[in-house]
């Protein structure tokens, strides 16, 4: 699929039937042997310039069981148990279909988007088109980077699931979370993130500037205590 996506060619099954297509995803729901084979597609171009938009997966299996559903019975019975099929849930939308469907129930009127996302902003817009849904407003702005930091989520896991750090919030880590446990104050992350505006250009900031403006707020609030020792002469 990654191959004909790339060359602009149309997949076999493009032009299936509507029956055939819920067939198919009647049987991804169930999370059947024939169902996990199968993946759902928005029918939109084949060769557009733009390969976001070259019938982009909206739907596909995942037998885990979910964080919060968890499993489909109360109960399991023995034969459940050593089946792979145990989540209640065995289908699920893709980040870029939901995403905007997302926004459109929740009340959204602008998306604050990142420009990494930009080439999937008419992806965005199609869906929410096709589907028939109020428009949503999209901002682009820039992707804060910091010097010399590793800010890929991905990547960052990788630490947290080898134990080399205490989670997602040790302070060591570049996340929220991690500079909070630090001593960042939420008036000094908002000062800062409104300070930056809302640029397209993309920058690479130093964590000086972050913690300077911490500090200016933190003095005038913080306790000083000093002590004198006193020793025998």
């Amino acid at each position: 699929m990654r191959e004909e996506r790339g060359q602009g060619i149309a997949s076999k099954r493009r032009d299936a039937t509507v029956e055939e297509n819920l067939l198919r995803f009647g049987e991804m729901t169930k999370g059947t042997k024939e169902g996990v084979r199968w993946c759902l597609r928005a029918k939109m171009s084949v060769d557009n310039p733009n390969k976001a938009m070259r019938d982009p997966v909206i739907y596909r299996c995942n037998l885990d069981p979910h964080h919060r559903t968890g499993y489909a019975p109360s109960r399991l019975t023995l034969s459940q148990l050593l089946t792979p099929f145990r989540s209640k849930w065995k289908v699920y939308p893709t980040y870029d279909f939901a995403c905007p469907v997302v926004d459109v129930l929740e009340g959204v009127t602008h998306a604050l988007r990142t420009i990494e996302y930009r080439d999937r902003n008419p992806q965005y817009h199609w869906i929410i088109e096709a589907l028939g849904l109020r428009a949503v407003n999209i901002w682009d702005f820039s992707r804060l980077n910091f010097v010399y930091t590793l800010l890929s989520k991905r990547k960052l896991r990788w630490f947290v699931d080898e134990g080399l750090v205490s989670g997602w919030d040790d302070p060591r880590f570049p996340t929220v979370r991690g500079i909070r446990r630090r001593g960042m104050t939420v008036e000094a992350l908002t000062q800062f993130m409104l300070s930056q505006g809302p640029s397209q250009a993309i920058v690479s900031l130093e964590w000086d500037s972050i913690w300077v403006l911490n500090k200016k707020i933190i003095d005038p609030i913080a306790p000083r205590f000093w002590s004198v020792l006193k020793t025998k002469t």
